[in-house]
């Protein structure tokens, strides 16, 4: 039977950088045992501008970086037999899975065997009223808004059958982060459906190495009270899982970065509203009664995870076009910023009124206490900061259509020439947004599945 399964966390979003997952690789082609690489690179809000992105091209809507990520080690990890499980599919698991077949042509690899995970994609196999018929547990109440997607998150089941299918890469769409290592590990020691401590203990692995660099180190320096080395190497994570579920946390060799009871603690926690009853598709974790020991330098075994029966509703996230948003910023610094940085909000604010845009807006001075303020600038206008600093105004609103939006981010290049002294570094954007919510379903409705996909697909 096999003792250990190594698991290596190489992406956190969509956006991590793709040096770190090479690194990571290299260190699992040093392990004798089943190995996987696992890219996490899919939040809600990814998922919503995925939609959009595939509204637009109906061949995009994966994540950009994929290839940026696959490119430097496809080969090796087919060489070393590390199996790569990602949820990079986002919006479109079939045009991700033509990226990677691509990319092995690229590197005459001939036999890379691609399987995607389908199902999660609920908007064209349900009426909109159905969708629109189930409760919501966050955001507010549906509307008339016509419906941009909705995507249920799937467990970890399609993707054991995925890897039971030889798969060297299984791409999924929505499916609950812990799953993609909860599916190799259930995978490797044919831990059954109903096995819940098993089943809470791999998505306790898979909680852990979810956000990458999290758990050893990144996100949590902090100098002088949690100081960590070589922060700009920093060692992404590899979990060693034994048939019970216990595990060591670790990371990668000669790297950065700090695995301790505290990083890993932190991360344990991380989004667990409640530590008795965290809910994923396939069971309950409850961690009440989890133990963290340090074994050794960057080594955390971690143990004690308690599973209960898998929940009759899973969770979905619903997108609904939210309009444009403008945004445009501008600095002010030296002797006398922020009354200058003050004058130009005024401004702002009074030319808002004055062309007639009646849509939410906020302004922020940047350099000041802008992250805590309210919309209304209570907090800026009550306390005292340094007059001669250094603080940059920004201006947003959320507009119903892009010209409205345009206009809005257009007033604050406008301050060049009528606003206050000494502005620059002007910056606007102008983006469509996607409003989500979040709702439940009864788990019958949804049918996922697993299939391997070849050149003839493409």
């Amino acid at each position: 039977m096999t003792r250990t399964v190594y698991i290596g966390g190489g992406a956190g979003f969509a956006d991590e950088r793709p040096d770190a997952v090479q690194v990571l690789v290299g260190t699992l082609e040093r392990r004798s045992g089943p190995h996987y690489v696992i890219l996490e690179t899919l939040a809600e809000r990814t998922l919503a501008l995925a939609q959009l992105e595939r509204r637009r091209d109906p061949e995009a809507g994966y994540t950009p970086q994929l290839k940026a990520f696959l490119q430097p080690i496809l080969a090796r990890c087919l060489a070393s037999g590390i199996r790569i499980v990602c949820n990079s599919g986002a919006a479109n698991p079939l045009g991700a899975a033509r990226v990677a077949l691509q990319c092995a042509t690229e590197l005459a690899i001939p036999s890379l065997k691609v399987a995607v995970v389908e199902g999660d994609d609920l908007l064209g196999q349900l009426p909109e009223n159905t969708i629109r018929s189930w409760p919501v547990i966050e955001g507010l109440p549906f509307g008339s808004e016509p419906l941009l997607a909705a995507n249920v998150y799937l467990g970890a089941r399609p993707i054991v059958d995925a890897l039971a299918l030889g798969a060297d890469l299984v791409i999924t769409g929505r499916c609950t982060d812990s799953a993609l290592v909860l599916g190799p590990l259930a995978h490797e020691f044919g831990w059954a459906a109903d096995d819940w401590d098993r089943l809470a203990a791999g998505t306790l692995a898979g909680h852990l190495l979810e956000c990458s660099a999290h758990v050893s180190g990144g996100y949590f320096a902090d100098p002088g009270y949690k100081d960590v080395p070589d922060l700009a190497r920093v060692g992404f994570p590899i979990a060693e899982v034994g048939p019970d579920g216990e595990m060591i946390i670790t990371k990668a060799d000669d790297t950065g970065g700090l695995v301790s009871i505290a990083t890993v603690t932190e991360q344990l926690l991380y989004e667990m509203h409640d530590p008795a009853a965290y809910v994923v598709p396939d069971v309950v974790l409850d961690v009440t009664e989890a133990s963290l020991e340090a074994t050794g330098p960057n080594r955390v075994r971690v143990r004690g995870a308690r599973g209960h029966p898998a929940p009759e509703t899973l969770k979905a996230t619903v997108s609904i076009e939210g309009g444009w948003l403008g945004e445009g910023e501008i600095t002010y610094a030296g002797p006398n910023a922020l009354a200058r940085a003050q004058l130009a909000a005024d401004v702002l604010a009074e030319r808002l009124r004055i062309v007639g845009i009646q849509v939410p807006t906020r302004l922020d001075l940047i350099g000041s206490v802008s992250s805590f303020d309210s919309d209304a600038g209570m907090l800026r206008r009550k306390r005292n900061f340094d007059a001669d600093g250094e603080y940059r105004v920004r201006l947003a609103g959320n507009a119903p259509d892009r010209r409205t939006a345009e206009r809005i981010a257009n007033e604050v290049i406008g301050l060049y020439s009528t606003g206050p002294a000494g502005g620059g570094g002007v910056r606007r954007t102008v983006t469509p947004r996607v409003h989500t919510r979040s709702v439940l379903l009864d788990r019958s409705l949804v049918r996922p599945a697993a299939r391997l996909v070849t050149e003839a697909a493409r």
